[in-house]
């Protein structure tokens, strides 16, 4: 039994009702010290770039598929039913900030969550492939509840590197929540992986449990820039 199981007993057994209530008060911060350490460990493991919050979001660029709201994307149940986010739309918009808050929520309530952009990503499986752990590493990016790919299309990829990058998708499928962000069309996809085909075969996987959030507007970027013409 731990230090504290037995500590909790031997009290129980023969102290008062001060001691008691002291023991309960001491096991319910020792408690909340361990949930915020989880909670921390996980968001560090996250990978995120600059944690971001839904905390003054503005949605206003966001435009809903049926069935799917503001409510529905903050109870991350999207996650229980293994289904994926595309968020897509113009530069500035707010789709990485979204993903990245997913991504913090997330790990707020004792999920995994991996965060990486395209390029990084291809990157780090070439690494890993090159290395010889490249089931290692896939396996560790499979853990995750929930897995954002972030800037799809912003650079494009060797032919090398979208295989790598289609086995994470084929890997992922029915297995992990998938957010997305990019600024390309699906139509386009077939630029960023070189392929028709293997974009179509991601395309297929994506939205057979997939939604597709739209965002339109003014870069938030440009409208806050310190940098303006006269």
């Amino acid at each position: 039994m731990p230090a504290s199981g037995e500590l909790a007993r031997r009290v129980v057994e023969a102290g008062g009702p001060r001691q008691v209530e002291y023991l309960a008060r001491y096991l319910e911060a020792e408690a909340a010290s361990r949930d915020a350490s989880k909670r921390a460990s996980l968001l560090r493991r996250c990978g995120l770039p600059a944690p971001k919050t839904f905390d003054g979001y503005d949605w206003s660029a966001v435009s809903w598929p049926e069935g799917l709201g503001r409510e529905d994307l903050l109870s991350l149940s999207f996650l229980d039913r293994r289904e994926d986010l595309v968020l897509m739309g113009d530069v500035g918009t707010g789709k990485t900030h979204m993903a990245s808050a997913l991504c913090r929520l997330a790990c707020d309530r004792r999920m995994e969550a991996r965060f990486l952009a395209a390029s990084s990503l291809v990157a780090r499986l070439r690494r890993a492939r090159d290395e010889g752990r490249l089931d290692r590493e896939a396996s560790q990016i499979g853990r995750a509840r929930l897995l954002v790919v972030d800037e799809l299309g912003f650079l494009p990829l060797d032919p090398d590197g979208a295989r790598l990058l289609f086995q994470v998708f084929a890997d992922a499928y029915e297995r992990q929540g998938v957010v997305i962000t990019t600024n390309l069309e699906f139509s386009r996809w077939g630029s960023v992986f070189g392929d028709d085909q293997m974009a179509a075969a991601v395309i297929d996987r994506i939205v057979h449990h997939g939604r597709l959030v739209q965002f339109r507007g003014e870069s938030y970027r440009v409208r806050h820039a310190l940098m303006q013409e006269g």
